[in-house]
């Protein structure tokens, strides 16, 4: 296989080593003042907005490579797969979910769901957030950056990326996630806001993109079919799920902040959209996909190709920045997913993790390792969990969060197990029947549709028997 190598200075090393020692001394600085799970899970619920914005911000937005082989293969068009439909959902997040979430006064989704429908459901819903939240695919983006940066074996590469990931989040907790995200919130738009100036006086403007760009990449629609487009946009969806976004809601001061403070964010992804789309034009325009190994590798191929020293170290800085960013944020979400919400539920005592919390750090990096060896693309990895997974929490999440959509906790059990049923037999009957490399499923349908087809007729049949509702309290 081609190997990206890249041309650093010792100046471009020592600043990327200098990043990795600047988030170990905040994150090892910051420790949780007690051991209680309030003050663990969500710092005590005393992040103000301006934090919210940047942690919110910077760990939401980690699959930055993803974002480049999406630009590099579809162009202007390919913010219609990873940007538009995550900003519709964001935005209904922000109006209906945000505020619900915070005057819960609860820690996680597996909280309200055993809230609402009991330990079985909640238990079920923590297994599928487990595999929600894993941090796989920036796992193996992180890895392929300091491959390319140091050389290493991609395995060891990984395996580093986990031990500077995890190293200060045993004691740091919630507080130590937050400080080392607000670094890298700084550094994610610094690094794209210094290659793009160079990309503009070296290369040239618009007149240089459309010179050697065919149309279809500089049109919003081009080279993207329908089903595509929907198979995306449900994708997008997984924003309501989101446990990071449920979690900084709970983790808030002011009961108003989640709201404002989406919102407000909303703008931020946008702008670094606008960034990342551009820089992935101009790596379409500039860089032969001939030369690197794929179209994950074209952020980095650009900067290699037309930054200076220093400058190249500071892009660098600010693409590991991003992937790092999401990739402990959803590493200690999983982790506390694992140990509050799966082991201390099964084991009827959710306010004594510490015991069970070096053990979900440990199974959860185990876990994204294998995943990301095994499904070496970032959008593959998107696309398989978000296909099965969705479905399957959607329904009783959303219930959970509406009174008057609440059902009999039976039907929202069959549901969840239902919808992952039959959303992964079709993705593993899909890729059986594979032809040329390409999964072939029933009834032609993406594995998410018959998944979220089946939950909703039971979730349905459920609704029509409400007055037989039971909840937690019963």
């Amino acid at each position: 296989m081609l190997k990206l190598k890249v041309l650093l200075s010792t100046n471009d090393y020592l600043i990327i080593i200098t990043y990795f020692i600047i988030i170990l001394v905040i994150g090892f600085r910051t420790k949780s003042s007690d051991n209680s799970v309030k003050d663990y899970i969500v710092g005590g619920r005393l992040l103000t907005l301006p934090a919210f914005v940047a942690t919110l911000v910077s760990s939401f937005y980690g699959g930055v490579l993803g974002i480049g082989e999406f630009t590099y293969s579809y162009g202007i068009s390919g913010w219609l797969l990873y940007a538009f439909p995550f900003y519709v959902f964001i935005t209904f997040f922000a109006f209906f979910l945000a505020d619900k979430i915070r005057k819960s006064h609860l820690y996680t989704i597996p909280d309200k769901l055993f809230r609402v429908y009991g330990k079985k459901v909640s238990i079920i819903g923590g297994i599928l957030i487990f595999l929600l939240a894993t941090p796989a695919p920036f796992l193996f983006m992180l890895g392929i950056m300091i491959r390319i940066v140091f050389g290493f074996n991609m395995v060891y590469a990984m395996v580093f990326a986990l031990i500077v990931s995890i190293a200060y989040l045993f004691k740091g907790g919630f507080n130590a996630d937050v400080r080392v995200n607000i670094f890298e919130f700084i550094l994610m738009f610094v690094g794209f806001g210094i290659i793009l100036p160079f990309c503009f006086n070296l290369l040239g403007g618009f007149d240089y993109l459309s010179s050697r760009l065919s149309e279809q990449y500089l049109t919003l629609t081009g080279g993207i079919n329908i089903q595509l487009f929907f198979v995306w946009f449900f994708i997008g969806s997984w924003v309501l799920i989101d446990p990071v976004f449920h979690q900084r809601c709970y983790a808030v001061k002011n009961k108003k902040t989640p709201k404002r403070g989406i919102l407000i964010s909303l703008v931020f992804w946008m702008i670094f959209d606008f960034m990342t789309t551009t820089a992935g034009l101009y790596a379409k325009a500039f860089v032969d996909i001939n030369s690197i190994p794929g179209a994950l590798y074209s952020y980095p191929a650009l900067a290699d190709r037309i930054l200076p020293p220093i400058a190249k170290g500071v892009f660098f800085v600010g693409l590991i920045a991003t992937i790092m960013s999401s990739l402990h944020s959803y590493m200690f979400v999983s982790a506390t997913t694992f140990s509050k919400d799966i082991v201390s539920r099964f084991k009827n005592n959710t306010d004594e993790i510490s015991r069970y919390n070096k053990l979900g750090m440990i199974v959860s990096a185990l876990f994204s390792l294998l995943l990301a060896y095994l499904i070496p693309s970032v959008v593959e990895i998107w696309y398989t969990i978000g296909t099965m997974i969705i479905p399957a929490l959607l329904i009783s999440v959303l219930s959970a969060y509406f009174e008057k959509f609440q059902v009999h906790s039976r039907y929202i059990l069959m549901a969840m197990i239902s919808s992952f049923s039959v959303s992964f037999i079709s993705f593993i009957i899909g890729n059986i029947n594979s032809a040329d490399g390409t999964a072939v499923y029933p009834f032609n349908l993406e594995p998410m549709y018959p998944g979220l087809l089946v939950g909703l007729i039971i979730y349905f049949i459920g609704y029509k028997n409400r007055k037989y509702l039971k909840i937690i309290s019963d």
